[in-house]
């Protein structure tokens, strides 16, 4: 039953099932219950249909909510189609996938109410059919059209990059970053449009970084080996005034296996563990702790992203050359740790590695372990330092383990976790017709 499935419904407020089973027993059987009960099919009232917003309704608003109302009967059906027509809307756009603007919708316990659950596309002509069944299992259906006006061009809410990307393997404290291409002031329905979905039922919650920035991240490490599908339904938001989405996005990724590397800076070693047990320990070199900036950082590290071969430049963390303590070095097999230059990689020729701590606050590791660090990380995976006086920023690259769950929950404009397995906790829409 396209629009109005027990899943979308299950999964966005927990209410439907058994409405949904009476409508599918009724369906089935109404013939039979007809034939067999004239009186009931002889004083059965039809069932009467509306549909906002109204046929024939131009230029409406994006985020407008489609209602179908129902009396003497049950809703058995609800097909929203939207074709964009508007060239403004469809402007240097590819072909998109039909399946991201199949609409869900929630019904009410008794069958007599259906709310669209998403906004529609802008620059739209939207046909709406919906189908009820009175008590006699005879069927009604109605069917009404009306126009989305277009988000026109400097007001257009894009995506403009995320992490992970489809099809990545990450590690359990990969959080997901959602960048937008304009600010964002209207962010409670921003977040209610982001739907994250994990096969293992996961609590999590988006905060928002900055205005152009989403990131969510569960209360604990994601449980290992499942796959979480990210559902940006942005068509039709009203970001900021005047401003909307204007494509649907779905991003699928898996998380890997368990990997959580420990390090106590005073003890020049580094511990791996793999899914709980040990699998390597790894001798280091951290910062020399002369001054902040060469100070190792303390903290619940995400590994980000790697370079076989980058050129370590402290003119890019403030300090310029010719200046006391600046640097400009080529080094391999690099993961970097957090925005302000801090990187696990190679450099062999610190004969310190392993017995004393004398880097610009980078980890150094000797080329075979380097090589291994390199090769069997995953971004996403976890670097858990303590023994410095430097704290990590939470707002220092992917430091956003670094929040409590509370401090973290502050950050949401909807104010209230997400399960991943029950959808949005709050409405998308503006005001209804």
């Amino acid at each position: 039953m396209r629009g109005m499935t027990q899943s979308a419904v299950t999964r966005r407020f927990g209410i439907g099932l058994v409405g949904l089973a009476l409508v599918a027993t009724a369906c089935t059987s109404g013939d039979a219950e007809t034939q067999s009960n004239s009186d009931t099919a002889v004083d059965a009232e039809p069932a009467e249909l509306s549909i906002t917003p109204e046929d024939g309704v131009e230029e409406i608003a994006p985020n407008t909510p489609i209602r179908v109302n129902a009396e003497n009967g049950t809703i058995t059906d609800v097909q929203v189609d939207q074709i964009v027509v508007s060239e403004a809307a469809v402007e240097g756009e590819v072909a998109d996938d039909a399946a991201l603007y199949e609409m869900t919708g929630t019904l009410n316990e008794d069958g007599s109410e259906w709310v669209s659950d998403w906004n529609l596309r802008p620059g739209a002509e939207i046909a709406v059919t919906a189908t009820a069944t009175n008590e006699a299992g005879e069927e009604t259906e109605l069917t009404t059209e009306f126009t989305t006006h277009e988000a026109v061009p400097g007001q257009r809410l894009e995506l403009a990059s995320n992490f992970p990307t489809s099809g990545e393997t990450v590690g359990v404290g990969m959080p997901i970053v959602i960048n937008f291409d304009l600010p964002v002031t209207n962010k409670a329905q921003v977040e209610n449009s982001m739907n994250v979905v994990a096969e293992e039922e996961t609590v999590g919650a988006w905060n928002w970084v900055s205005d152009q920035m989403a990131v969510f991240r569960p209360e604990e490490y994601w449980e290992p080996y499942q796959n979480v599908t990210v559902d940006l339904n942005l068509a039709g938001v009203e970001s900021s005034e005047g401003v909307f989405g204007v494509r649907n996005h779905q991003i699928d990724f898996e998380i890997g296996r368990e990997l959580i590397a420990t390090m106590h800076v005073p003890d020049h070693e580094m511990v791996i563990e793999v899914d709980g047990e040990h699998e390597r320990t790894i001798e280091v070199s951290n910062g020399a702790a002369n001054r902040r900036f060469d100070t190792t950082t303390s903290g619940v590290h995400v590994l980000m992203e790697r370079y076989e071969t980058i050129t370590m430049d402290s003119s890019t963390v403030g300090i310029p050359e010719d200046s006391p303590g600046s640097y400009r070095v080529d080094v391999q097999y690099a993961v970097r740790t957090s925005n302000s230059g801090e990187f696990v990689h190679e450099m062999s020729s610190n004969g310190a590695i392993g017995s004393a701590n004398t880097s610009n606050g980078c980890t150094n590791l000797r080329m075979d372990d380097a090589v291994w660090f390199y090769q069997n990380t995953l971004m996403g995976d976890i670097l858990d330092t303590t023994g410095t006086d430097r704290e990590f920023e939470w707002n220092n690259g992917w430091g956003y383990w670094q929040k409590s769950w509370d401090e973290w929950l502050e950050g949401s404009a909807a104010g209230e976790a997400q399960k991943t397995t029950d959808g949005t906790p709050g409405p998308v829409h503006g005001q209804d017709l």
